[in-house]
């Protein structure tokens, strides 16, 4: 079941004091995304932490930047070597400690079943440690997308072929996935992003409008236009905000003007791409334009 979260993800930070020594290197980050399919985004920084045997409703995808986790599934121990990706299935009962004295860190996601159904769990349990660096860069990358709640449609991009590619392990493909789509759903796509721009739009709704798969949706469009949807998007939205800040709306008005988070989303991106800060971009419409000699 696809989850709507009614109100803008809030991130929690927790301290886990244990003793003075330990406080500064256990810590837990958590919250939950605006993003279908995603029910948790948890971090962790963990040196002596043991889980006991527990089960979760929601799949457990895991990566490990420090350290490493050892971790009893189905019976059998596990553990994550370096580089791997760990896809802990729904309803397995499973444990987790440090595999060394200096701990572990970990970044998690917590998928609901509208990513992976039932029918990959007994795959998982029998495969839950993926040798993958383009899946592990994939993960990673949607965890950065997540962390910022203005990037929903680039974290849905990046989910979906997350997804994609995990059902290709757990389950190698026999046939063909599907035709691809047809030509004109790229352009059909930029004109759905381009006449909802303010309002925004999922990447599941433009699937469903289209008639495309998602990932197929995202390829066809980034192989007619050379960008991906997302950062379609956000380059669109920076030349309102321009065109807003130039007339005199404060960054603030602007940004929500034009579909970004909030202020702070708009300025992230504005430097990125314009080379300054929405502020500073703002105060050069009141100075002369330099004239040749």
């Amino acid at each position: 079941m696809v989850r709507d979260w009614p109100v803008a993800p809030r991130r929690v930070l927790y301290v886990l004091c244990v003793t003075p020594r330990q406080q500064a290197r256990q810590e837990i980050s958590a919250w939950r995304p605006a993003v279908p399919g995603v029910v948790e985004v948890f971090h962790a920084r963990f040196t002596e932490h043991a889980y006991p045997m527990h089960v979760h409703d929601a799949w457990t995808l895991l990566i490990v930047d420090d350290g490493a986790v050892r971790y009893d599934l189905d019976r059998h121990e596990r553990g994550t070597p370096g580089g791997t990706v760990s896809l802990l299935p729904p309803q397995v009962p499973h444990n987790g400690s440090p595999a060394t004295s200096d701990g572990f860190r970990k970044r998690v996601l917590y998928l609901d079943m509208t990513q992976l159904d039932a029918g990959y769990i007994g795959p998982a349990v029998d495969t839950p440690d993926l040798a993958d660096p383009q899946l592990r860069t994939r993960v990673a990358r949607l965890h950065t997308a997540l962390a910022d709640p203005g990037d929903a449609l680039e974290a849905e991009s990046r989910l979906a072929f997350v997804g994609e590619r995990l059902r290709g392990h757990l389950r190698p493909r026999t046939a063909p996935a599907g035709p691809p789509p047809g030509p004109g759903v790229a352009k059909d796509l930029r004109d759905l992003l381009d006449e909802r721009l303010g309002e925004g739009l999922t990447l599941a709704e433009a699937a469903r409008l289209v008639h495309a798969h998602p990932t197929h949706l995202v390829r066809a469009f980034s192989a007619a236009y050379a960008i991906a949807p997302h950062q379609y998007v956000t380059s669109r939205r920076i030349d309102r905000a321009r065109r807003l800040l130039l007339d005199g709306v404060p960054p603030g008005e602007a940004a929500t003007a034009v579909g970004f988070h909030d202020q702070s989303h708009l300025t992230r991106h504005f430097k990125r791409i314009a080379g300054t800060t929405p502020g500073r971009y703002a105060r050069s419409r009141k100075s002369p334009v330099p004239r040749s000699l």
